[in-house]
């Protein structure tokens, strides 16, 4: 059984049994597994153009150090995070487990970034990632630019605060 068929096993069955409310809070150090097999494994799904090699379960660490990472958790289950670099208002991650998207979980880790901008927010975006790119976009994110990186051409998006 995958890490993915495991969680998704607890997840139905926990929602089985009753109503569960999901909840966005700060991370703890008991959620570093599950963090970092989830920010390995969702990018090797989900950017197929990026060459996958040298990717590591410790990214996670040195991609988020100095950061503020909310998890998202329904029932006791993690179903997802965002990382946050506070003093610049941007959202430098966000990553939903397969089995939980298309639930709200996205949705509500971003709401729960934008809460935490003082200023207009940030993030950049890979151009091919084009998913990613419409949901951004129904959430009220505009285009402000584009840009290169390793990883390739990347699109700059905005939040305005209302």
């Amino acid at each position: 059984m995958t890490f993915y068929e495991a969680n998704q096993k607890k997840n139905r069955s926990a929602s089985l049994m009753k109503e569960t409310v999901m909840e966005i809070r700060p991370w703890e150090e008991s959620d570093r597994p599950f963090l970092r097999t989830l920010y390995l494994h969702a990018r090797r799904e989900g950017w197929p153009w990026l060459d996958p090699s040298e990717w590591r379960l410790e990214d996670f660490d040195a991609d988020t150090l100095g950061e503020t990472i909310l998890v998202a958790q329904e029932d006791g289950h993690r179903l997802g995070f965002a990382s946050i670099a506070e003093n610049d208002n941007f959202l430098h991650h966000l990553f939903v487990a397969p089995d939980a998207q298309g639930r709200g979980v996205g949705a509500a880790l971003l709401e729960a970034v934008q809460a935490r901008f003082t200023s207009t927010g940030a993030l950049k975006c890979m151009e091919k990632n084009a998913r990613a790119l419409r949901f951004y976009a129904r959430h009220g994110w505009v285009e402000e630019g584009h840009g290169d990186a390793p990883e390739g051409a990347y699109v700059l998006l905005h939040f305005r605060k209302p």
